[in-house]
Order: C-alpha cells, then structure tokens, then sequence
C-alpha cells in the first residue's frame, strides 16, 4: 500500500494560470547518470502521460460546437490546458531522449469517440465525461508520482498538471449541478 504525504507538504498551483511560462533556460537534457531502470520507469511514464493528454485534449476539441456559450468558453479553456499538458509530456520525453509512442494515434481515436459521442448527448454527458476522465488521469498521475523517481523539475510539472486535473473535475461538477 502506498505511503499517504501530508497534504500540508503538498505544494499548491494556480490552476487559473492556463498556460505557465517557460525562458529558454528552463529546457535541459536530463538523461546523462541516469541509470537504465529509472530511465526505463521515467520513458513509460512520460509516454502514459502524453498519450493520456493527447485524448484529453480530443475529448475538448470534439465536445466544442459552435454556439457561443459558457460552455464552450469552458470547454476552450480546458482544451488549451490540455495542449499544455501534453507539450508539456512531450518536451520531458525529447529532454530525456526518447520519442512519443507511434500507438498514440489510438488515444486520439479514443478522444474522439468520447468526445464526439458526449457532444452528441449533450451537456449533462459532456460534463460526466469530463469528470469521468479528469478523474481517472488524477488517479493516473498520483500512482506514477509514486512509483517513478522522478527529477525535481519534472515532478513539478507533474504535480501542477494534476492539480489542473483536479480543477478540472470541480469545475465540470460544479456546471453539471446548474444543468
């Protein structure tokens, strides 16, 4: 069973910041000392990650129409984070020396069934989806802060990815009460 952390040692994020800021100096190769273990746990994870934002981000893109509403206003903003994310995962894998999985075209297709088939039930189901997801990525992110030695940068990403996940959640359970 895995150790529970202080929530007091949990650090906190603004999740209102979409799209954080990055200087050319933040970028850096990680992989020289690594041993292979901890490089192959790191590959894995970056890969889920990535190929789990990619869906994420689908989902959103499919579930956007065309009326100008709140909804979509939302919707937009959470797709965009997810782009985000999913830079995020890929820019990790290309500092480390590896390259995105060539399957990930399946969690594409994936987003897009969910996201296209929830569009077409409407905004109750938009909003389950989006919860349904969110909250299975928070569960995916918690398990491989805690199975991977990740570094200390790359584990702040994680974490701030997660907590936007979480805010996610909230505000899709929060429009679901008011439908």
């Amino acid at each position: 069973m895995a150790e529970q952390k202080d929530p007091a040692a949990t650090p906190t994020f603004d999740i209102s910041i979409i799209r954080p800021e990055m200087r050319a100096e933040d970028f850096k190769m990680r992989r020289e000392g690594l041993p292979s273990e901890r490089l192959g746990a790191i590959r894995k994870g970056l890969r889920t990650l990535h190929t789990l934002e990619l869906m994420a981000q689908t989902i959103y893109k499919f579930q956007i129409t065309k009326e100008p509403s709140e909804v979509n206003r939302q919707l937009i903003a959470a797709m965009c984070n997810e782009m985000g994310h999913y830079q995020d995962f890929q820019i990790k894998l290309y500092e480390y020396g590896f390259r995105p999985s060539i399957t990930r075209w399946a969690y594409w297709l994936v987003g897009f069934v969910f996201g296209f088939g929830s569009r077409l039930l409407g905004k109750k189901a938009i909003f389950k989806t989006g919860i349904w997801v969110e909250a299975k990525a928070v569960r995916h992110y918690a398990v491989l802060l805690e199975a991977v030695e990740w570094d200390r940068e790359t584990r702040k990403v994680i974490e701030k990815d997660q907590a936007d996940e979480d805010g996610h959640i909230r505000r899709w359970k929060k429009m679901l009460k008011t439908t």
